[in-house]
């Protein structure tokens, strides 16, 4: 049951794998687990400072290339058109691959207000090849808007932090009207808390399963895409399996009495955070 984005065409998995901190021989050992595993989209970023292990891993692998989806991020730092196109040049070198097929503006830094003229260069870098499918994270309502008013061009992807702390449903709700396919990076809170909640406890108890795996289940239901990161082989297989858990309504709504007004892990709100 994969999530389509009928923008872009892009058929993305209904779980993901996140990279950030996974670097040199251990992050690319750790990618090329996950796609063992059976893990087919992968997610890094220029800032991750991992392109080049994540893609070792992907031209390791006996898995065809056509078959893994690739994604890297634009850094704040390299909005203006050029340092753009440089960037995501870049990103394509570092991992030795021909090309990326899922890129993202990384944050859209409002006080710069220059992620119109970054998603202007992604659009030309999909024209030249070099990526096949373009996204933003961490973006509101109103800067997709403006992404779509200047340019008509539709978002794939918008990856953001959602979690059972922070549901976004509005956000989700944008999202979905704008075929746009929401991904979920923290998924499970940064393995804080969390993990711990009681609520949680009691619907994992009640499936047999971890409460991380409950979580991931969840996000399968909201038809989101969640980003874990896992390390270790036995948890990465428990991840990619936990999509297919199927929770019981009274479960669903269970979890959506955790959702908190301030439910952001480190205050990072899209409409005044930034990040270079």
């Amino acid at each position: 049951m994969p999530e389509t984005t009928p923008s872009d065409g892009l058929t993305l998995p209904r779980i993901g794998f996140g990279t950030a901190m996974l670097k040199g021989r251990p992050g690319a050992e750790a990618v090329g687990s996950a796609l063992r595993a059976g893990y087919r989209l992968i997610d890094s970023a220029f800032n991750y400072e991992n392109e080049g292990a994540v893609g070792a891993a992907v031209r390791a692998s006996d898995v065809p290339r056509d078959e893994v989806i690739v994604t890297s991020k634009l850094p704040g730092r390299h909005h203006a058109h050029d340092a753009a196109i440089a960037a995501v040049e870049e990103s394509v070198y570092r991992t030795g691959l021909d090309h990326l097929d899922l890129y993202l503006i990384h944050w859209p830094n409002p006080s710069q207000y220059r992620y119109v003229e970054a998603w202007e260069a992604l659009i030309h870098a999909r024209e030249r090849g070099l990526v096949r499918a373009i996204g933003v994270s961490n973006f509101l309502p109103e800067h997709i808007d403006r992404l779509v008013e200047a340019t008509g061009v539709v978002p794939a992807v918008n990856q953001v932090e959602l979690h059972p702390y922070f549901p976004q449903d509005e956000q989700r709700a944008y999202d979905a009207s704008r075929g746009i396919v929401t991904e979920a990076w923290s998924p499970i809170g940064r393995a804080g808390e969390m993990l711990r909640d009681p609520v949680l406890t009691q619907v994992a108890n009640a499936h047999g399963a971890s409460v991380a795996e409950v979580i991931l289940a969840w996000h399968a239901r909201l038809g989101v895409v969640p980003l874990p990161k896992a390390t270790a082989p036995d948890r990465q297989r428990q991840n990619l399996s936990a999509v297919d858990l199927e929770l019981l309504d009274a479960d669903v709504d269970a979890i959506a009495s955790l959702a908190r007004p301030d439910g952001r892990n480190n205050d990072q709100d899209p409409a005044v955070y930034e990040e270079f």
